[in-house]
């Protein structure tokens, strides 16, 4: 067969490829700071308590089914950091922070992908967006949460996360199972909350393995 009629076998159906951006370029460009650094850590010691017993305060995860709008999340942020003492000793508030859309199977599919909502896709912009959220989150003293889709996003965000669910697949199980970072997994992958949903990752979770990571 002569180079000419080598026929093509790598991206046949592909009708685009756009690279993205390491991890370590956005981590310089959205540095944590102390602060941050705090509430996150702060946060994921507390939850370790409470599903240990050591603390008797129940952990809410409440907030947007997925952002769209970064002025908007940052406005609810104000609102329920503001009502966060109310509550201090009864709850453990931590904000939901979504940027994907799991149950989604047409439309939009979130911020990181299209940030500007116009099918551009314009996820290296998504991706400074939901850092720079995060950050900002935060840094008023309000942990977060975010539902981890994919072993490639959570290199960009994961040090800012407080509670972390993962849909019940394969490769999110792997990933999750060695992550380096102390946040708290929920599993789940139906919308109906029962023990089998996610009960089948929990022995795979224990056991230790080599994964590869984007840096």
């Amino acid at each position: 067969m002569t180079l000419q009629s080598k026929p093509n076998t790598d991206d046949v159906r592909i009708r685009e490829i756009k690279e993205l951006m390491p991890p370590t370029h956005v981590f310089h460009e959205c540095p944590v700071g102390v602060k941050a650094a705090q509430t996150t850590f702060g946060a994921r010691q507390a939850i370790h308590r409470i599903l240990h017993g050591a603390d008797d305060r129940l952990l809410v995860v409440i907030g947007p089914c997925s952002i769209h709008d970064v002025d908007v999340a940052i406005d609810y942020a104000r609102k329920l950091q503001h009502e966060m003492p109310r509550f201090e000793n009864d709850l453990l508030i931590v904000m939901r922070v979504y940027f994907e859309k799991p149950r989604t199977t047409v439309g939009w599919k979130g911020l990181i992908n299209d940030p500007r909502l116009d099918n551009s896709f314009r996820i290296n912009e998504g991706v400074r967006l939901a850092r720079g959220l995060l950050l900002q989150i935060n840094e008023m003293g309000l942990p977060c949460a975010t539902e981890f889709l994919d072993t490639i996003m959570p290199q960009y965000t994961a040090d800012l996360i407080s509670w972390g669910p993962s849909v019940r697949v394969r490769p999110s199980r792997r990933f999750i199972a060695n992550w380096p970072r102390a946040f708290r997994v929920q599993w789940g992958s139906r919308t109906e909350p029962t023990a089998m949903c996610g009960s089948p990752s929990m022995p795979f979770a224990l056991l230790s393995r080599r994964t590869i990571f984007y840096r």
